[in-house]
C-alpha cells in the first residue's frame, strides 16, 4: 500500500488530553515515527473533553486522542448535534482508576463493598466525578457502583470534571471520589487526599481505553492520511513496549511542560504497573496500562464499541436501542486499520469481536447487545 510522499509532509493536527495514555502520540512525534509515513503530527493539548470534541467536530483538529464512549455519543447525538465519526484504532488498554477521598477512607470506605455499606449507614449525598457524560470513565464508574448495589443516578450525584482538576476538587471537598485516567489517581495518593478503590482493569479486564478518533468526513476524504497516522502510532506503541529503557524515557518525556507537566514518578509508577492504593496495599499489576501487545491492544474491535452503546442505553442516555452492530461497523474503521497493520507488519486478530467477564461476573461478547443492555437490574428508563 502506498505511503504518502515523504518529500511533502502532510501536517496533521491531533488533539490530546494530558494523560499517561496519550504516550503513543507523544512518542510518535518525539521519535519521528510520523515522518516515516509522510506526515507531521502537530499536537494540541486540550483542557477538557468537551473542548476537544468541539474542535474535532468543527475541523479545528484533524484527529484526536479521545474517549471511546465520547465518539459513540457524538455518532448518536447524545447531548450534542449528531455527527458521523470514525474510530481509527485503540491507543491504550487498562490503566484508569476509581479514587475515593481520604475522608471516606478514614470512615472505612476503601473499596466497593465497604463504600456500599458506608452509604447505607450514612445516607448523605455522595458526589462522584467522571470526565465526560458518555465517556469511558462515566460508564466504568457507573458499572462499578451498580455492581455493588449503588444506583449512580439515584443514590449518588455525578459531576463532569476535567481530568487535571480531579485532585484539586477532591482536596477541596467538592467531590467524594472520581474515575479518571492516570496520573491523576496516583497524584491523589501522592498528595494524601485519596485512595484507589479499584483499578479499571479490575472492573473490566483488558478494557479499551482512548482511541484515535476523527470525523467520518475526514476519514472518507483522506484515507491515506488516516492509514499513515495509524501506522505511525502502531510503530510508536510497539517502541514504547520494546524495552524498560523505552518506558523510562517515555515517562520522562510525558512529564515535560508540553505534555502532562507533572512529576515523573506519578507517571512512571503505574506505567510500570506498580500500584499503591494509599491505604497500605501495594502490588504489581499484570494488567497495567498497555499500548501495543503485538497489536492486540490497538485493533478496533466491534464488540468494544458496542459495549459503550449498551451502557449508554442502560443509563438512559439512549432512549431506544440503536443498531448496535451497524453503528459499530460504521464507526470502527477496520478497513483503514487493516491497511496500516499491513504497512507495519502488525498482526490482526482472528475476529472483530472479543469477550470479557466484568467485575460482576457477567460476560460480554457482543452477541446479544440488546439483551445485555436490558438484563441489568439497574436501568434508568
Amino acid at each position: 500500500m502506498a505511503v504518502i510522499n515523504s518529500n511533502q509532509l502532510r501536517t496533521v493536527r491531533i488533539g490530546f488530553m494530558p494523560l499517561t495514555d496519550c504516550a503513543s502520540l507523544v512518542m510518535a512525534t518525539e521519535c519521528g515515527f510520523d515522518r516515516q509515513y509522510g506526515i507531521r503530527i502537530v499536537l494540541s493539548r486540550e483542557t477538557s473533553w468537551a473542548n476537544l470534541r468541539d474542535k474535532l467536530g468543527s475541523g479545528a483538529l484533524d484527529a484526536a486522542h479521545v474517549l471511546y464512549g465520547l465518539m459513540y455519543g457524538v455518532q448518536l447525538g447524545i447531548g450534542c448535534q449528531r455527527q458521523a465519526m470514525a474510530v481509527l484504532m485503540n491507543l491504550s488498554r487498562n490503566g484508569q482508576a476509581v479514587t475515593l477521598s481520604r475522608a471516606l477512607a478514614e470512615q472505612g470506605a476503601l473499596d466497593g463493598p465497604s463504600l456500599a455499606q458506608h452509604m447505607r449507614d450514612c445516607p448523605r449525598s455522595t458526589t462522584f466525578a467522571h470526565t465526560f457524560p458518555t465517556g469511558n470513565h462515566a460508564m466504568l464508574l457507573y458499572y462499578w457502583l451498580a455492581a455493588h448495589g449503588i444506583d449512580p443516578l439515584r443514590q449518588a450525584r455525578a459531576l463532569t470534571v476535567p481530568p487535571a482538576q480531579m485532585v484539586g476538587s477532591l482536596r477541596a471537598g467538592m467531590i467524594d471520589g472520581f474515575c479518571a485516567g492516570e496520573p491523576w489517581g496516583q497524584r491523589a495518593i501522592d498528595e494524601g487526599v485519596g485512595v484507589t478503590a479499584v483499578s479499571s482493569q479490575q472492573i473490566w479486564p483488558d478494557h479499551p481505553g482512548k482511541v484515535l478518533g476523527t470525523t467520518a468526513a475526514f476519514a472518507a476524504s483522506e484515507p491515506a492520511t488516516c492509514r499513515a497516522m495509524i501506522a505511525a502510532l502502531l510503530d510508536a506503541s510497539r517502541w514504547i513496549e520494546a524495552s524498560q529503557a523505552n518506558k523510562e524515557h517515555t515517562a520522562t518525556v510525558l512529564a515535560g511542560t508540553a505534555y502532562l507537566n507533572t512529576g515523573r514518578q506519578a507517571i512512571a509508577a503505574r506505567l510500570f504497573g506498580q500500584y499503591d492504593n494509599g491505604a497500605g496495599a501495594r502490588w504489581t499489576d499484570a494488567r497495567a496500562l498497555r499500548f501495543h501487545g503485538d497489536g492486540e491492544v490497538n485493533f478496533p474491535y466491534l464488540s468494544d464499541g458496542m459495549w459503550f452503546m449498551t451502557q449508554q442505553r442502560r443509563w438512559g442516555l439512549l432512549r431506544e436501542d440503536p443498531d448496535y452492530l451497524g453503528q459499530a461497523r460504521a464507526v470502527n474503521r477496520i478497513d483503514l486499520y487493516t491497511g496500516a497493520a499491513e504497512m507495519t507488519g502488525t498482526q490482526l486478530p482472528a475476529s472483530s469481536m472479543r469477550s470479557s467477564t466484568l467485575i460482576d461476573g457477567v460476560r460480554w461478547d457482543g452477541g446479544d447487545p440488546r439483551g445485555y443492555a436490558g438484563s441489568f437490574p439497574i436501568l434508568d428508563q
